[in-house]
Formats: structure tokens, sequence, C-alpha cells
């Protein structure tokens, strides 16, 4: 079983891990960005010919990590909101594809009617990111975890709000082309436990999947073919591989599935953690983690080449990162050869990686990098 903490401590150890790395990184020149060309604008622009071409049209991507999906509201983890100028400079670092975080619980009604000030601003943000010439992917986040209950007797209410969301949302969004991708929700299982699901807690999941790509489907308009992203339990490879039932679908060829990827967890996202050495460079094997060397990255994302993209369905890496420990000054070098081999694993099997970044690449308010090497580990490992 891959190591991947809960929500709860996973959000805690991204954010120490960002912390971290702000304090860190000095502001690089916004010269040192390499600027985007009309043809790489224009094949952004195009769409595309099926799962296979979009996948490689956005590749690689990037989070806008704690910031829409902040609770009580979306500065309150301290990132502004989103601007015209951080789309951009994703776009100018190399991104070809921006993953959108949201909350929606703090802005709905008792019947699940969302707020049309929230819905306004996160078309807005969509805007935003579409003059930037990327492609989007908006979900459901964790949103306090009220769909971490995949039991059946929380099924019934779990799914009537699902469904409730996104007919809200995709009716919003029914006109925008497929550049914009829906994603039914992000890492659900159980809060505080890292183990694989029952088959009840598998069928739920694969149930809560089905209804949302019901409700996108039945608003028609572009949704009718629009590209969507489903998940595995909790995002996890093994359960994708093991557990995932790709929904039915009335659009042939339209259907991604998500999974997340942050081995191992001791090198990548745990701050408390000794181990800051990875892969086959490592030196003292009493800081690294052999078990998640370089195989085991590329027996991972064979697996979902396998299983999903062989067979017609694509595959989003929506989150993947590791960060450096500011107490072993070495460990950014590391850092630097995991982006970048697990980025290549990535994209080399047809999954899109999308990094994901709480503010330390690329600074939220100029649009200036922050950390150019690592930026450049991902986007040249990427093509």
């Amino acid at each position: 079983m891959n190591a991947h903490p809960s929500q709860r401590a996973r959000l805690a150890a991204l954010a120490c891990a960002a912390a971290s790395c702000l304090a860190a990184c000095a502001v690089a020149p916004e010269a040192a960005r390499p600027a985007a060309t009309a043809a790489t604008a224009a094949t952004a622009d195009r769409e595309p010919a099926n799962v296979i071409d979009l996948s490689r049209l956005m590749t690689p991507g990037i989070n806008i990590g704690n910031t829409m999906e902040a609770l009580p509201n979306e500065t309150a983890w301290g990132n502004p909101a989103p601007s015209q100028a951080l789309m951009d400079a994703y776009r100018a670092a190399g991104f070809r594809s921006v993953r959108i975080p949201l909350s929606w619980r703090p802005y709905e009604d008792a019947q699940h009617h969302i707020d049309p000030k929230w819905m306004a601003h996160v078309k807005d943000v969509v805007d935003e990111a579409r003059r930037a010439n990327l492609y989007v992917m908006i979900n459901t986040h964790w949103d306090g975890g009220w769909m971490n209950h995949p039991s059946r007797d929380h099924q019934a209410a779990i799914e009537a709000q699902l469904n409730a969301y996104w007919t809200q949302i995709a009716t919003a969004f029914k006109d925008y082309d497929e550049h914009l991708l829906f994603a039914g929700s992000n890492e659900v299982g159980l809060e505080n436990t890292v183990a694989p699901p029952t088959p009840e807690q598998a069928a739920v999941q694969n149930s809560f999947n089905q209804t949302f790509v019901d409700a996108v489907r039945a608003t028609g308009g572009r949704n009718a073919t629009r590209y969507l992203v489903v998940q595995s339990f909790t995002t996890n490879i093994d359960s994708a591989v093991n557990f995932a039932k790709i929904p039915r679908d009335t659009a042939a060829g339209r259907l991604l599935m998500e999974v997340h990827y942050y081995d191992p967890y001791n090198f990548t996202i745990n701050g408390d953690s000794k181990v800051w050495q990875w892969g086959k460079r490592a030196t003292d094997r009493s800081a690294s983690d052999p078990w998640a060397d370089e195989p085991w990255v590329d027996k991972q994302f064979g697996s979902m080449k396998s299983h999903f993209v062989d067979h017609g369905v694509g595959v989003i890496v929506g989150e993947y990162g590791a960060y450096a420990k500011p107490d072993h000054p070495g460990a950014r070098s590391y850092v630097d050869d995991w982006a970048r081999y697990v980025t290549h694993a990535i994209a080399s099997n047809g999954l899109v990686p999308m990094w994901w970044d709480t503010g330390a690449l690329i600074d939220r308010a100029t649009g200036a990098p922050k950390q150019p090497e690592l930026i450049k580990a991902i986007v040249d490992a990427a093509r």
C-alpha cells in the first residue's frame, strides 16, 4: 500500500512544506521566465482530437493550491485571490494547464443552492486562465470532508448533494469549450486512515463518480461531450488499479481517471521526517526510503498506462510534489531529481502531471518565479 496520509494530515504537511519553501526561496527576476511563443499559444488554443491528444496538450499542469478551496474563504490560508497576472505567469513558465481546487459548502444555502456571487467569481478565475491559453480543471475539493463517508447509509444524501452541486456548476459552464474539464471530487475515502477500501466503500465511491457523470451530462450543451475526470478511492494508484470502475457514459472516450502521487511520504511532504534524500543518487540510505526509488515510480505509472490509457481512458495525476527540508540544505537537489524523474515517468506514460503548489513555485502576487530550477526540472521533464 502506498504511503498516503489523511486529508487533514496531508494538508498540514503540505502547508508546512510550502511555508519552508516560501522562507527559503529567493525571487528570480522577471527575465528568467521563458516567453510563450505564438506557436505554443495556437497549440493550446485548438481543441483536442481525443483523450490522448488532450493529455499531451495539458502537460505539464500546476495547482492553485490552498486558495479557492480554503475554508472558510479563499484567503483564509494565506494566499491572495487568483489573478490574470498569475495565470499569465503559469503559462510563461511553461505550464499548459491549471487545476483549480474549489470549495462550495461555504457558499451554499440549506437546499444546496450555490451563491451566484461565488459562481460568478469562479467563472472569472476560469476566464483568466483561458485568456492565458491554459487548460482548466475545476472540482469539488475536500470542503470539510463531507464526501468522506463512502457507506450505504450515507450514500443517498451525499449523492443528492453531489448532484445538486454539479447540476449548477455544469449549467453555469455549459457553453465553455473543451479547454475546461470538470473533476467530480478529490481524495474521497475515510478520514484519518490510509487503508484500502472495503467492497462496500469501493462500490459507493464508484457510485459517487457515476452520479457526477450523470449530473453533468444531463445539463446538455457542451457538457454532453465535455471531458470529465473521476477519481480512485483516496486517489491512490493501487486503488485505481484494483477497485476503480469506469462510469457508464453517453459520450465515448471522454473520461479520465485521477490519481495523486506523494511517494515516499517521508521524503515528499512529511516535514517531521529525517528522510531528505531520494533515488539512486542517495548517499545515505538511513536518510532515504529506497522502496519508492525509480523502479517504484516506473511501476506505478506504468500500471496506470496499462490499465487505463491503453484502453482509451485518460489519466490525470491531479496532485504530486516534493518539498525540501530546511534543516538539510542538500535536500533541494534531491527534490529536483524527484520532480524530474516523476514528471518524466508520468508524461512518458501518456498521463497528465499537475504539480501541487501553494505559492512556492511562482509568486502569487507578482507572478515572478521563485524556484526557477525546480520549474525548469518539471517543464523540461514533461517534454
